[in-house]
């Protein structure tokens, strides 16, 4: 019976306590996990009073990322990826091991195996004047803008492809271009 008496009397006072008004403020314990801070990153005064800008810097590149590519997709666009793009990653094994891996699934279906344009496609004659890398007059960073928009029937790989991987498929290409013009 003791225990029944102290049983009512918490449900009691329990009962008592969580009825009170939920309108007004309640007790917290460490209110800032419950109600985060709001401060405005692009304020004049951001946290603890230092200005903060969210902009990047100019010429920065995000920590994991890539430069962005600003050359356009005209044919004076062409020209200056044609003269001014190189290629920033050496010409190493691996990287071409990896371009030609990426050639093989992305490319050959229509430029073929070797570059000459000989391709699954072009054999079943679904697409027609697909291009022999030996018959263009291509530099290294005209391959990457075609890469990045796309030239004629051939649309952008810019969305299948990583920024090194462009890279590495320029190189392989460059490659098959030299062995066609032996």
């Amino acid at each position: 019976m003791k225990n029944f008496k102290l049983i009512i009397a918490i449900l009691t006072l329990t009962s008592i306590v969580s009825c009170n008004d939920k309108r007004t403020p309640q007790l917290q314990y460490m209110p800032d996990m419950y109600e985060s801070v709001a401060y405005n990153t692009d304020g004049e005064n951001g946290l603890n009073g230092n200005p903060v800008n969210m902009k990047p810097v100019g010429g920065t590149i995000p920590r994991g990322g890539h430069p962005a590519y600003d050359i356009l997709d005209t044919n004076d666009g062409y020209e200056r990826a044609k003269s001014e793009l190189k290629n920033p990653f050496d010409k190493t094994e691996k990287n071409l091991e990896n371009g030609k891996k990426m050639y093989t699934i992305y490319c050959t279906s229509c430029h073929g195996k070797k570059g000459d344009g000989n391709g699954y496609l072009s054999q079943a004659d679904k697409f027609s004047g697909i291009p022999n890398y030996k018959d263009r007059d291509i530099t290294e960073g005209s391959i990457y803008h075609v890469l990045m928009h796309g030239k004629n029937l051939m649309g952008s790989h810019s969305s299948q492809l990583t920024y090194k991987e462009r890279w590495q498929v320029v190189q392989y290409v460059e490659v098959l271009r030299a062995d066609l013009l032996k």
